[in-house]
């Protein structure tokens, strides 16, 4: 084995290894990443050649958490690792949008990525190593590539920067992203953020940039001592410079046409096949097919220039906008009258029909990962119908890109929903896409703070999005930033740049730069136009709806949270679950017990009001602790020759004498009338400290007769007893 070692400190003295030649040696590139505990195995294979007729880069990146890496067994049936979690979905996007771009424009052989977790101890974030994994797997290979990259996730927590933060040191970080990046250039930002400005993301990129370089320049020296810096060779497109300059001269001066005249979606897109259907009748027949792939790809780069050049030259979009032009927005709530809360968000031609719908705990979604186990009371769901594009194809599952955008929706609102003892509902929110012409993702967003506003739910402060374009002439030193971009203006274009954010600071960003050499000028300028565009649409979403409603809708199952003492828990349960079963049965409810600290949560979720009102009767009745002086309305469990025990709370009775009955006398309690079952009045006279029996009286609640006195007590035989008790002694004594 040729082994080599190559190591990268960090700041704070931590160390990240990278090694090569132990595992995995018949891929193309293997390397091992390790920090602390935590290692990752990363392994990339290529194709010899491309497939026919295939004109993209078909890249697969596939990041797995194996559940051994934390000592765990896989859930479920089959006990074996299943389909992706939605966590390693994420990790995997995260990669792929950072490699994706560096591979040549011509290269279209299949490339293999794959990531796993193979140890961790919960301690370091895996995610974060896994783009400095791969790229590392790609420098000790030959696969052309145009890299390397790492990928590190930067934190402030009490003011503080840390680079590649541990689960507990990003648990109260305001700003949590993850950044993308050659030595030179910024590729790729994702993350959440607590309401913070866009001066202090951009320093949060510059800072993950500085340590990104220290990684590519490891990941230099490491490709020079493996002997990889050549790579393959490879032709995977033919081309005609002939045909090329006829598809321009033919086509571009239509196209701009086409471009400038301000047209819908649809009829723009059929204006366009129709123009590249024209050229391609001028071919003879029998050449077409030898040459209909490469038109496709010339004619799409004439569509790009002439899209291009009208925004440089004339500041006009494909819609005819200017260039810092919000779409025309319309929204509305309450759309679908049996939902818990609905809204309609429409911006030009994206549409989001968005649903929030209120649950107990036990609707919360469970988290079973390898590193990450509980539940989570607030979830987003993104769907992506076919149809909302006008394709007519089936829908097969959820992709990873609805998972993504879901995702970012999700990251954008989840500090502003209330949890905890804030909010005793479980909330799902899903945003149902019908149409989609750019930027669907930040309609979901907005729809999901108009849609749980008009739940009632009492989010902290409403959230828009709005998503950013580029368009750069490198030579001639131009560019334009896009407000609000369009699908084509995000295909043809140099960025897609994602902001969410309340009116006072960002909540979440997603950045793809598709742009060597962007300077951080150009991003500065993108944020603040992001933010005006961001402020406008968060004006047409308060005209809408200002505020939270003040209640939640007449159909939507109340809850209503109770804060008992930990320690009476159990008695709420009961034995095998008895007395929370029998609640539940009686009052038609749901309850849920959470254990948080020395407190217990216990939720009621019931549509009936009496049905609440019960049940919370029952548990408080169960919770309270019996005081001296108190009136109760207990009833008789049991009838004895001196008097009877009353129930006055459950499980907790008192003894009622014969003598606290009444201020009659009675000679024994059949003439008291009192019978197993009865419901009686008593008041609590004393509580032992010693035993903590009760002493109850229904006699202090009647008025006293003007001629009554207060009998003599009898003096008890105690010493008696006692004697009785020394002679049973010494008899005993005396046996032994």
């Amino acid at each position: 084995m040729n082994i080599i070692k190559k190591t990268i400190t960090l700041d704070d003295n931590r160390v990240i290894e990278i090694e090569t030649g132990k595992l995995a040696k018949q891929a193309d590139g293997s390397v091992v990443v390790k920090m602390g505990k935590t290692m990752l195995l990363a392994a990339v294979t290529c194709a010899k050649e491309a497939k026919e007729n295939v004109d993209f880069m078909p890249l697969q990146v596939e990041y797995k958490e194996k559940f051994a890496s934390a000592g765990r067994f896989p859930g479920g049936f089959l006990k074996r690792e299943g389909r992706p979690s939605d966590c390693e979905i994420l990790v995997s996007r995260l990669v792929d949008r950072a490699l994706r771009p560096l591979f040549p424009d011509n290269f279209h052989a299949e490339v293999y990525v794959t990531i796993n977790l193979i140890s961790a101890d919960g301690t370091d974030m895996p995610d974060a190593l896994a783009g400095l994994a791969a790229s590392a797997a790609l420098a000790v290979s030959d696969i052309p590539f145009g890299g390397p990259i790492s990928e590190v996730r930067i934190a402030r927590t009490d003011g503080n920067w840390i680079i590649n933060p541990t689960f507990e040191q990003n648990a109260n970080a305001d700003i949590d992203i993850m950044v993308a990046a050659t030595f030179d250039n910024i590729l790729m930002v994702e993350g959440g953020m607590k309401e913070v400005s866009e001066a202090d993301m951009l320093e949060a990129i510059k800072i993950a940039h500085q340590e990104i370089k220290k990684h590519c320049k490891i990941q230099m020296e490491f490709t020079e001592e493996v002997g990889k810096t050549i790579k393959r060779e490879y032709c995977h497109e033919t081309n005609d410079d002939e045909l090329k300059a006829a598809v321009h001269d033919f086509c571009y001066e239509k196209c701009y046409a086409i471009a400038k005249s301000g047209t819908g979606k649809h009829e723009r897109t059929e204006a366009f096949v129709a123009l590249k259907d024209e050229f391609i009748a001028t071919i003879p027949e029998e050449e077409i097919d030898e040459k209909k792939s490469m038109i496709e790809r010339y004619y799409h780069d004439v569509e790009k220039e002439a899209m291009r050049n009208m925004i440089l030259d004339e500041g006009i979009r494909l819609d005819g906008r200017k260039t810092t032009e919000i779409r025309p927005i319309w929204c509305e709530v309450d759309y679908l009258p049996s939902a818990h809360g609905s809204a309609i968000f429409t911006r030009g031609e994206t549409q989001s029909l968005t649903t929030v719908t209120l649950g107990t705990k036990l609707d919360e979604k469970e988290l079973d990962e390898v590193l990450i186990q509980g539940s989570q009371q607030f979830v987003l769901h993104y769907n992506f119908p076919p149809f909302s594009t006008g394709e007519a194809k089936a829908s097969r599952g959820t992709s990873r890109r609805e998972i993504g955008h879901g995702n970012l929706a999700f990251r954008a609102l989840k500090s502003l929903v209330p949890i905890g003892q804030n909010n005793p509902y479980a909330i799902r929110v899903v945003s149902d896409i019908l149409e989609s012409n750019g930027s669907s993702s930040m309609a979901t967003v907005c729809a999901g703070t108009l849609a749980l506003m008009d739940a009632g739910v009492k989010i902290a402060k409403p959230v828009s999005g709005i998503a950013m374009g580029l368009i750069t002439d490198t030579k001639n030193k131009k560019f334009a930033v896009l407000s609000d971009i369009l699908g084509d203006e995000d295909h043809l274009g140099d960025m897609d740049f994602k902001v969410t954010g309340t009116k006072d600071g960002i909540t979440a960003t997603q950045m793809d730069i598709k742009v060597d050499g962007l300077p951080y000028e150009v991003l500065a300028q993108a944020l603040e136009q992001a933010r005006q565009g961001r402020l406008h649409i968060l004006g047409k979403i308060l005209e809408t709806m200002s505020e939270p409603r003040a209640d939640y809708k007449p159909h939507v199952p109340r809850i209503e949270q109770l804060v008992i003492d930990k320690d009476f828990i159990g008695a709420v349960i009961g034995p095998g679950g008895k007395v929370i079963q029998e609640i539940q049965k009686l009052t038609n409810s749901t309850i849920t017990i959470t254990e948080e600290g020395d407190k217990g949560l216990v939720d009621i979720f019931c549509n009936d009001k009496e049905g609440m009102e019960l049940a919370i009767k029952k548990i408080k009745d169960i919770v309270t602790v019996p005081e001296i002086g108190e009136i109760y309305k207990g009833t008789v469990k049991s009838i004895l020759e001196f008097g009877a025990f009353v129930e006055i709370l459950p499980n907790k009775d008192g003894l009622l004498h014969i003598s606290e009955i009444d201020y009659k006398r009675f000679g024994n309690m059949e003439e008291t009338g009192i019978k197993e079952g009865d419901t009686i009045e008593v008041k609590l006279l004393e509580i032992d400290d010693r035993t903590g029996k009760m002493r109850l009286s229904r006699r202090a609640l009647l008025e006293k007769p003007a001629n009554w006195q207060e009998p003599e007590r009898q003096e008890r035989p105690r010493n008696n007893n006692r004697n009785n008790d020394r002679r049973n002694n010494n008899r005993r004594n005396n046996r032994r």
